[in-house]
């Protein structure tokens, strides 16, 4: 979602005469777009503030104007609070308002004031942002909900992003086409809660499987993926277009935070840890190759030793080709940041090294079973030792030694050798090109 929302803020600004530059001394403009998920990630935000205050103030000195903007979820979370504590901030902006970027800029540029703007609009932000909107890449973002009405006692995105909305089919569908019509040969459905869309077409309200099974019809579609799912809203319906669309991608990200049934209630995760591993026995049983990655917070509150095994255990039966593994960090006004019986920060450390191992080898295990197989991959870019890199159904990346193929083709490539974060292969069949 941030990769997504990023790009929206570059295509806002582009028909205003920005381009992007590597160096803050050329920049007129400099955006930190933020998270807000964990402490380190918000603290990291003020340190790079650090660094770029002293390009702004030599640019006021050559007589030029560097304007800092922060944006996103640590701009919703702390507001003015920001430019308290960093006062060459110009524009502290939220991700329900970044649309008004170009107005905002506009704004300060004839007051000379600080803006902070952090509101949740009733305007439609997409509208604004799809008249916008560009791409040039073979995978592209394509948002259809945001926010979230699950209050995990852990989670900060119900105060950052709002409640859930669910944008209309006819409007998903329209910006697809547009998405496809420029090249995209893979379109990943984006929401905090994505398994909850719930949206209008035709006064029916459409849920995820049917709106895939819509995408999925329309012309040059080759891959649809979506993110981030919640276990409680995997519906039987969607369960069933794993087994039945042939464009839904083999892979699902299906976090399940915790393999314990006591910490998951104290995180409000409304499941059980057998509810979970039923979900995923059913998704195998539709489709039988489908793949799975995951989340994890480790020492959260009254996370026993007892409790982090249960969660060895669910590793051990679910058997992840991906995952992704944090220390729980203590978020400010959510539910989890009052409770008592916090881990020390010695054992979450250990019980994480613990875990990483058990999700290392499993990862490094599933990307070793391909070696001597053929698999499909979509070409995402080049890099500069001429090397091709794609993506497989199972999301991992692929690296393939250049050949006369363009980003976008889809190449039947037989995998020579495997590591835990990607495949090496050699391209055998060009199966679909970048224009088809």
């Amino acid at each position: 979602m941030n990769v997504y929302d990023s790009e929206r803020m570059y295509e806002l600004m582009q028909p205003h005469g920005y381009t992007t530059t590597n160096n803050y001394d050329d920049a007129d403009l400099v955006i930190l777009n933020t998270c807000h998920i964990r402490e380190k990630a918000a603290e990291k935000i003020y340190s790079e503030l650090g660094r770029i205050v002293p390009h702004k103030i030599n640019s006021d000195k050559q007589g030029k104007k560097l304007n800092i903007v922060v944006a996103g979820c640590v701009a919703q979370a702390e507001g003015k609070e920001i430019i308290i504590r960093q006062p060459m901030v110009d524009i502290v902006v939220g991700p329900q308002t970044y649309h008004r970027l170009p107005e905002l800029l506009n704004t300060i540029s004839n007051t000379s004031r600080r803006i902070v703007d952090t509101d949740f609009p009733i305007e439609n932000k997409f509208d604004e942002l799809q008249k916008a909107r560009i791409n040039n890449n073979s995978v592209a973002f394509l948002s259809i909900q945001e926010g979230c009405d699950k209050f995990c006692s852990f989670c900060v995105v119900p105060y950052t992003r709002g409640a859930e909305y669910s944008r209309s089919v006819n409007a998903i569908i329209l910006e697809a086409k547009n998405l496809i019509k420029h090249g995209a040969k893979e379109i990943c459905l984006l929401g905090q809660n994505v398994n909850s869309y719930h949206g209008e077409y035709n006064n029916k309200t459409y849920s995820l499987d049917k709106l895939i099974m819509e995408i999925a019809n329309l012309e040059n579609i080759k891959r649809i993926r979506y993110m981030t799912s919640h276990p409680a809203d995997m519906t039987d319906g969607l369960i069933k277009a794993h087994g039945e669309v042939a464009v839904l991608m083999p892979y699902l990200h299906l976090p399940v935070q915790s393999g314990d049934d006591k910490v998951l209630k104290a995180m409000n995760r409304k499941y059980s840890s057998l509810e979970y591993l039923h979900i995923i026995e059913k998704l195998r049983h539709a489709r039988p190759d489908i793949a799975f990655s995951s989340d994890f917070i480790v020492g959260f509150p009254g996370e026993t030793d007892q409790a982090f095994e249960n969660t060895l255990k669910l590793v051990e039966k679910v058997n992840y080709s991906q995952a992704y593994s944090f220390k729980y960090s203590r978020r400010p006004g959510t539910p989890g940041s009052i409770m008592t019986e916090h881990v020390a920060e010695v054992i979450k450390k250990v019980r994480l090294s613990a875990l990483q191992e058990i999700l290392n080898t499993q990862q490094l295990d599933f990307n070793s079973t391909f070696i001597g197989k053929s698999l499909d991959v979509l070409i995402e870019r080049r890099r500069k030792d001429k090397q091709l890199v794609g993506k497989s159904p199972y999301m991992q990346a692929v690296h393939i030694l250049e050949g006369q193929y363009e980003i976008g083709d889809i190449l039947k490539t037989k995998v020579l050798a495997a590591d835990k974060n990607s495949l090496k292969g050699d391209s055998i069949q060009l199966l679909a090109g970048a224009n088809n």
